[in-house]
Order: structure tokens, then sequence, then C-alpha cells
């Protein structure tokens, strides 16, 4: 199984800040719309109640909540107790019946639990000092740049840039 990491972040490796992404790119949020339709998604609870209400379910994609609560459910997603059971899960999605990938989309403890499973990373650079609470993942040396789209400047007037990492 491929399975992919999808994130953002600052110089510094901010992703979040309270429950939320500290800036608005709108190219980002069309790269990760892209990547990500017709695959399923794996993510950590507090990522999913980080999702407006009326983007939840992630429309086109195979919902994936990593939770230890096993009470937890909502409408739309399935709930998986650790990230092996999760990606056992989307081994079996209609979406995964023909060779694709699977993306881990947050928050940072998912990440760092998905790295060792990890084929390829999404990574896109936000040019922009902010201060967070969540931190994307340290990457090792056997992580190398595949694709870099350059630096491009958001209709926010950010600066970022979209980068693919394999090993």
């Amino acid at each position: 199984m491929n399975v992919g990491l999808i994130w953002a972040q600052t110089p510094a490796g901010v992703i979040g800040a309270d429950n939320a992404i500290p800036w608005r790119v709108p190219e980002d949020m069309a790269h990760f719309k892209a990547t990500t339709h017709g695959h399923p998604v794996v993510m950590g609870r507090k990522t999913w109640d980080s999702l407006p209400p009326r983007f939840r379910p992630l429309s086109g994609r195979r919902n994936i909540v990593v939770t230890r609560d096993p009470q937890w459910a909502a409408d739309g997603a399935e709930r998986a107790g650790s990230i092996a059971e999760a990606l056992d899960l989307a081994a079996g999605s209609p979406e995964q019946a023909a060779p694709g990938v699977t993306w881990v989309i947050g928050g940072g403890e998912i990440y760092r639990a998905a790295l060792g499973y990890a084929t390829t990373l999404s990574v896109t650079e936000i040019d922009s000092a902010v201060d967070g609470d969540a931190y994307a993942p340290s990457l090792d040396p056997t992580w190398q740049v595949a694709e870099d789209a350059g630096w491009q400047a958001s209709t926010s007037g950010v600066r970022y840039r979209i980068r693919r990492y394999t090993r």
C-alpha cells in the first residue's frame, strides 16, 4: 500500500494553532483537495473536530478517524484505534481497488505515528512566522525532495511552495 502524508508548515515546522490552520492559502487548500480526492484519508479525532461541520465528512474520500476512545462515532467517518488499524481499513477501500495512495491528513501526533509507513510526502511550505502548538514531524535524511513547484504568491499575499518528498 502507498501511504502519503500531506500537510502545510512554516519554516519552524508549525502546522496548527488552537486546533486550526493559522494562515490562509487557498491554493494549498485546492492542492489538498485535488491530491486527496478519490482516496481514503486518515486523520486524528482533533483534526476531524477541526473541520467545519459543513465539510464533515470530506466528500469524495473515505474518512477514517484514529482515536483511543472506543465509543467515538460520527456520521460519515469510520473509527480506528491506531494508525495500523486505520491503514488496514483503508486497504479494503473501494478507492484502493486500483493502486492508489491512502493520505494521512493530520494532526501532528498522527503524522509522527504514520511517518514510518509513508512512501511519499506532500509538504506545502508557508513563508510565514506564526506561533503554533502543533508541529510537523522531523524528517530524517532518507527523505529527499522529488518535486519542487518553486515559490509562488498566494492570492492571500502569503508566499508558499509545494514539495513532494520520497525515500
